[in-house]
C-alpha cells in the first residue's frame, strides 16, 4: 500500500486503570488497517520481570498463548491473531524479564567494555531493538506496539522512555502513541469524569510523550461537551478523541471505532494513503451470524480455573468461532472438576450437550476431570479431551475398560503400577520449568479414512503444543483392541497426537492445543465438528424424550 522504505509504529499505552482492554484496541485498529491492504502486525512489551508467562499460575495472568515457534507468551497474543487472521512469533511478545537476562548476558560476556550498565542507556537501548526486530526481519507497513500496564506504574517508565526516544529516532510523522484510558461514571453526580484522563495524559506528557490519540473507555456515550473537554486539555483535535463504550461482544469493537473513522484519522496522521476503503464483508458476516443464532447449545468446559474464565479465553473464543459459522449459539457450562463425584455427576452434565476436559497442570481437581470422562463415554455424550483433556481419557480408559484400577499419568503418581501417560524421554533430565515443555508446531500424520482426517480434510496437520507427558506407547495395542484407537502421531518421533474411542458419536482426544489456532476468519474444524456433533445429540435426545412421552 505505501512506498515507505521501513514501517510506521503505533504505541499503545494505558492510564487510570489495568484492564481496559489495550488488546482489544490494538488487535481492533489491526484488523481495520489491514483491511485497508496494509501489512500489520502488533507485539505486545510485558512490564514483569518473569522471562514469559510458561510458569504463572492462570489465576495470575490468565491464559498463556503459544505460537507457532513455541513461544509462551501474553494472551493478548490470541486476540491479535484471531482478529489479523496471522501467526505471531516469539518476537511479538517481550518482557522485562528477557530484556534484563539480554542485557546481564551481554555484561557478562563483556560486550560493553567495562561502562557501567545503567537503565539509560542499555536497558532502553534493548527495548528498542525489541521493538524494531519485527520492521527488519518482517515486510510490514505498520507495526503497533502495545505496552502493558499503566502509565505511572515504576515497572514500565523504561518502555515509557524507550517509546520517547524512539519517536525522536524515527521522525515524528513515522509514529503515534494512541493512550487507552477510563472515563468513570459516578451516579452520584450523574456524570463523566474526565479528571482522571487528564492526569494520566499528563503524566505521560511529563514523561516527554505526547499522545496523538485519546480512547476512551466507558459505559456511557460521551457528549460532545466531554470530549471537547478532553481535547483542550490534552492538547487534541476533537476528532482524535475516540469513544470505546462497553459493548456485548469484543468482535464488535473494530466497528464501533470505524464508525469514528479512527483508522482513517491514524492512516492521516501517519502520512498514509486512505483511498482503499477497508474490506469488512467477511467480518460483518461473521457478527450478523453470531447475533443471530438459529439454535442453540450447551458445552460443559471441566476444569480446575474456571473462576477466572480468561484462563481458558481460547477454548472460549474457538467455540465462538465455531458456534457464529455454523449459526448457533454455544452456551459454555463452567464446571469446577474439584467438585464433581460419582454421585453427583448426573446433576453436572445430564442436561448438556457436549464436554470439554480441558488442558492443565498439577494433579488438583484431576479426579473430578476422570469422572466427568466417564460419564461422557458411558451416556455417548460428545467429548472433547484438549492436551491433558486427552490424557485424562487414557487414564479413564485404562482404569475402567482395562481394568488397571491403578492407572495414572506419572505427573499425578510416580508409583503407579500402570503409567498409561508418562514423561517424555528427553524431558527426563529437565530441571528448569520454564520454556522446557514440547512447544509451538509439530507435525501430526492423521490415519486414512479416520474421523479426524474428514474433519480436516487432510492427513498431515500441523498444531501447537504445550506439555511434557506423553501417552505411553507401552500400552497402545491393548488400547486399540479394546476400543481407544490411536489416529494420529507424530510422523519423526511416534508420539500418539490424537486418540478416538469407538461406538461413540463424537469422542476425540488431542495431545495438543487446537483453539490457539482458532480464528474468525478460519474456526478451527475440530471445534466445528464438536458443535456439529453436540447439536446432533440435543436433536437425538429430543427425539428420544418425544418417544419416551407416547
Amino acid at each position: 500500500m505505501s512506498d515507505q522504505s521501513s514501517p510506521k509504529y503505533i504505541f499503545v499505552t494505558g492510564g487510570v486503570t489495568s484492564s481496559l482492554g489495550k488488546g482489544i484496541v490494538a488487535a481492533s485498529l489491526g484488523m481495520l488497517l489491514k483491511a485497508r491492504g496494509y501489512k500489520v502486525t502488533i507485539q505486545k512489551l510485558d512490564p514483569y520481570i518473569n522471562i514469559d508467562p510458561g510458569t504463572l499460575n492462570p489465576y495470575e495472568h490468565g491464559e498463556c498463548y503459544v505460537t507457532e515457534d513455541g513461544a509462551e507468551t501474553d494472551l493478548d497474543l490470541g486476540h491479535y491473531e484471531r482478529f489479523l487472521n496471522s501467526p505471531t512469533s516469539k518476537d511479538n511478545n517481550v518482557t522485562t524479564g528477557k530484556i534484563y537476562q539480554t542485557v546481564i548476558d551481554k555484561e557478562r560476556r563483556g560486550d560493553f567494555l567495562g561502562k557501567t550498565v545503567q537503565v539509560i542507556p542499555h536497558i532502553t537501548n534493548e527495548i528498542k531493538r525489541r521493538i524494531k526486530i519485527l520492521g527488519k526481519k518482517g515486510d510490514f507497513d505498520i507495526i503497533i506496539t502495545e505496552i502493558g500496564g499503566t502509565v505511572g506504574d515504576i515497572e514500565s517508565l523504561p518502555y515509557v522512555e524507550s517509546v520517547r526516544q524512539l519517536r525522536w529516532e524515527l521522525g515524528y510523522q513515522n509514529s503515534i502513541v494512541v493512550h487507552l484510558t477510563l472515563i468513570p461514571y459516578l451516579a452520584a453526580s450523574g456524570e463523566l469524569k474526565t479528571k482522571p484522563s487528564q492526569h494520566s495524559v499528563r503524566q505521560l506528557m511529563e514523561y516527554g510523550v505526547q499522545t496523538n490519540f485519546l480512547v476512551c473507555r466507558t459505559e456511557c456515550s460521551i457528549s460532545k461537551e466531554v470530549r471537547s473537554k478532553l481535547a483542550l486539555f490534552c492538547n487534541l483535535n476533537i476528532d482524535n478523541v475516540i469513544e470505546s463504550k462497553d459493548l456485548p461482544t469484543i468482535y464488535e469493537v473494530p466497528l464501533y471505532l470505524q464508525n469514528q473513522n479512527f483508522d482513517a484519522l491514524v492512516l492521516k496522521e501517519l502520512g498514509l494513503s486512505t483511498d482503499k476503503k477497508p474490506d469488512l464483508k467477511q467480518w460483518n458476516d461473521f457478527l450478523e451470524k453470531y447475533k443471530n443464532p438459529k439454535n442453540n447449545v450447551e458445552i460443559a468446559l471441566v476444569g480446575k480455573y474456571v473462576s477466572l474464565q480468561d484462563s481458558y479465553k481460547s477454548i472460549v473464543e474457538a467455540l465462538i468461532h465455531a458456534g457464529a459459522t455454523l449459526e448457533t449459539k454455544v452456551n459454555i457450562k463452567w464446571i469446577y472438576s474439584g467438585d464433581l463425584t460419582y454421585e453427583n455427576i448426573s446433576d453436572y452434565l445430564k442436561d448438556v450437550d457436549g464436554v470439554i476436559i480441558a488442558p492443565g497442570f498439577g494433579d488438583r481437581a484431576i479426579e473430578g476431570k476422570i469422572v466427568a470422562c466417564q460419564y461422557a463415554r458411558v451416556n455417548k455424550i460428545p467429548i472433547f479431551g484438549i492436551c491433558l483433556g486427552m490424557q485424562i481419557a487414557v487414564i479413564e480408559f485404562a482404569r475402567n475398560v482395562l481394568g488397571y484400577k491403578d492407572a495414572d499419568s506419572v505427573e499425578f503418581n510416580l508409583q503407579t503400577s500402570a503409567p498409561v501417560i508418562c514423561l517424555m524421554e528427553e524431558q527426563k533430565n529437565v530441571s528448569n520449568k520454564g520454556g522446557t515443555m514440547r512447544l509451538g508446531a509439530w507435525a501430526c500424520k492423521l490415519k486414512k479414512g479416520s474421523i479426524v482426517e474428514k474433519i480436516y480434510n487432510s492427513q498431515n496437520i500441523e498444531e501447537r503444543h504445550r506439555h511434557r507427558y506423553e501417552l505411553n506407547n507401552e500400552y497402545i495395542n491393548e488400547f486399540e483392541n479394546n476400543g481407544l484407537e490411536a489416529i494420529g502421531t507424530n510422523p519423526d518421533t511416534g508420539l500418539v497426537e490424537v486418540i478416538q474411542v469407538k461406538n461413540h458419536p463424537f469422542f476425540i482426544g488431542v495431545q495438543y492445543h487446537p483453539e490457539y489456532k482458532s480464528t474468525v476468519a478460519s474456526p478451527h474444524p475440530l471445534f466445528m465438528a464438536l458443535v456439529k456433533a453436540s447439536q446432533n445429540y440435543q436433536i437425538n435426545k429430543v427425539k428420544n424424550a418425544t418417544r419416551k412421552q407416547i
